[in-house]
């Protein structure tokens, strides 16, 4: 049986770490492959790694033809949606495959409205779900929140390739790095080659400078009047307490990032 490897489609997902490989093979060497690698006509569609293990060590395997593709974008369609599914997938990964099944499916739409009148309505398989994607509908599929599906498309946009491999291995945050994603590529680089610590570092002084500036009251004239004084007075004591209210908000922030950073590294 002849079976075609495809590079870009193999790399079309994220490749498994080292301690992922090393516990797959474990796990086929013990058991043998027990899920069938997917096929449409000879191309490998799923079980790329399993497929290389089993070649490795002479571990027999099945495959299954999928016939409901119809081209190479139902083909990344199923590919989205299978890992979609999967615990092991990150909240960035995930949010990541999101966006690109709302890329497939925008561009089907536009295909379809340029389609017409008298073509053949498209098949289910080939639309690829009930367009248009909101940001709400991406968000929901990925499990993360808007706000989250943002940052994740920030980091997509603009950061530099070491800060999104810093993203995919855990050393940074989601919402770290999107702040870090700011910078230019140069402070970027730099800060992930410091290590977990300027990451956080970075990050907490992009915050810190989105921060209102601190507002200043002007001095009373010197003929003020009592009331005049008395609320100048009060507009101090509103700039203290918006002072105070901004380093509270702070706190709150950098309290936030590391808990969750903690509960990562768990």
């Amino acid at each position: 049986m002849t079976i075609t490897i495809d590079e870009q489609l193999r790399a079309y997902i994220d490749p498994l770490t080292e301690d992922e490989y090393a516990a797959l093979e474990r796990s086929l060497l013990a058991e043998g492959c027990r899920d069938a690698l997917v096929l449409w006509g000879d191309l490998l569609v799923d079980g790329h790694n399993r497929y290389g293990i089993c070649q490795k060590h002479g571990i027999p395997f099945n495959t299954l033809q999928n016939d409901s593709f119809r081209s190479i974008d139902d083909v990344h369609l199923w590919m989205i949606d299978n890992h979609l599914g999967r615990r092991s997938v990150s909240d960035f990964q995930r949010g990541v495959l999101a966006l690109r099944k709302k890329e497939i499916v925008a561009a089907r739409l536009v295909q379809a409205q340029s389609r017409p009148a008298t073509a053949e309505p498209t098949s289910p398989a080939q639309s690829g779900g009930d367009p248009p994607w909101t940001r709400e509908t991406v968000a929901r599929a990925a499990r993360v929140s808007s706000a989250t599906l943002g940052q994740i498309e920030k980091i997509q946009k603009t950061a530099a390739p070491e800060l999104v491999g810093a993203v995919k291995s855990g050393i940074i945050s989601i919402n770290a790095a999107a702040a870090v994603a700011s910078l230019p590529s140069e402070q970027q680089i730099a800060a992930v080659a410091g290590g977990k610590k300027e990451l956080r570092q970075a990050a907490r002084q992009v915050r810190e400078a989105r921060l209102p500036p601190k507002p200043e009251a002007e001095e009373p004239p010197i003929d003020a009047t009592p009331e005049q004084i008395e609320i100048h007075r009060l507009m101090l004591q509103v700039v203290e307490l918006t002072e105070e209210r901004n380093q509270l908000r702070k706190k709150v922030q950098h309290l936030t990032i590391a808990l969750t950073e903690a509960r990562r590294e768990q």
